[in-house]
């Protein structure tokens, strides 16, 4: 067994960008509607004073959440690698709380690939890899690297595949 791993290399699909852009901004835009239904609602009851600021203080709250969405995407694209060897999968994530998972093919008992609708859009997976314990997910890869992907990994981790 190796004593020094190399940090992993592989890089998601810079569509990755937009594919978290197009959901971050489906989620805030539902979270302005309930807010605004709410602002409604307490301005047509006339509900107390209270509920009315912690209305504004959840609005303060909504907004920097959103702004945040607008920059997030790029530090996970730019901080996220994977790569897959005999032994092992290495995830590294995080740019403020940085984490590397090393994952004992050993371990895995299961590899898929998924597709949501904003990734089919744009031809992306995501591989998703589940051991006893956990559930490990490369999100947005290109599909031909997904395949190739899920295979290898399978491979390594003797998975026999079930045709459906």
């Amino acid at each position: 067994m190796n004593n020094s791993l190399d940090l992993p290399k592989k890089r998601l699909s810079k569509d990755a960008i937009k594919v978290w852009l197009i959901s971050d901004t489906i989620g805030n835009i539902v979270g302005f509607i309930i807010l605004g239904t709410l602002f409604y609602l307490d301005d047509r009851f006339s509900w107390k004073e209270w509920i009315g600021w912690i209305l504004i203080g959840i609005t303060v709250l909504l907004i920097i959440g959103f702004i945040w969405s607008l920059i997030e995407p790029f530090f996970l694209y730019k901080n996220w690698r994977y790569d897959v060897n005999e032994e092992f999968l290495q995830l590294k994530s995080g740019a403020i709380n940085e984490t590397h998972e090393l994952i004992p093919m050993t371990k895995i008992q299961s590899v898929a690939t998924e597709q949501g609708p904003i990734l089919r859009k744009y031809g992306l997976y995501s591989v998703s890899v589940e051991t006893m314990g956990s559930s490990h997910t490369i999100p947005a890869l290109p599909k031909d690297v997904a395949v190739e992907l899920r295979n290898q990994i399978a491979q390594y981790a003797k998975i026999k595949e079930v045709e459906q």
